[in-house]
């Protein structure tokens, strides 16, 4: 499998990555007593050195222009990324109610799963969700995250060979 098939292949969510999920716990405190918002995005567990097929969540889009306090994150939804990296979206809950809100709902129609942090933003302070709004679980997975010069990294021959496979 080439380079471009494993990072844009659809696959089953398998888990989020450790520290993809420090990282979202960190933000959502740092931006209290206003609301975190990210996009969900993943990376083939075979590049990630795992023998499986399916997708970890290892990297969170943050879009500029972002607007937030302490009730709400909004984002221009011409902003949202709509491509098979995209799986869903991230946000916090400031009072700590760690399910989604009618407005939340609302927006959990593009990708597969919503995480809510909620304060104190400790350790197990989530929760992951489907679509529909119904929990959901989502695997803590250790792994060792792609340096970010090696995993963008590839060349027009690297394309082009994925290109003669499609």
């Amino acid at each position: 499998m080439g380079l471009l098939s494993s990072l844009f292949r659809s696959s089953e969510i398998l888990g989020i990555a450790e520290e993809t999920l420090e990282f979202i716990i960190e933000a959502s405190s740092e931006t209290h007593p206003n609301e975190y918002m990210g996009f969900l995005r993943g990376t083939d567990a075979s590049r990630l050195g795992l023998d499986r097929d399916g997708v970890i969540i290892t990297d969170v889009l943050v879009m500029p222009g972002t607007e937030q306090n302490s009730v709400s994150a909004t984002v221009r939804t011409s902003t949202i990324p709509n491509d098979s990296k995209a799986l869903g979206s991230v946000h916090s809950h400031p009072n700590g109610v760690l399910r989604p809100s009618q407005a939340d709902l609302e927006t959990f129609g593009r990708g597969s799963v919503h995480m809510i942090v909620g304060a104190p933003y400790g350790r197990h302070d989530w929760k992951a969700f489907d679509s529909s709004g119904q929990p959901t679980t989502l695997n803590v997975i250790d792994v060792d995250l792609p340096d970010t010069e090696d995993f963008f990294h590839f060349t027009q021959q690297d394309i082009d060979e994925e290109l003669q496979w499609s």
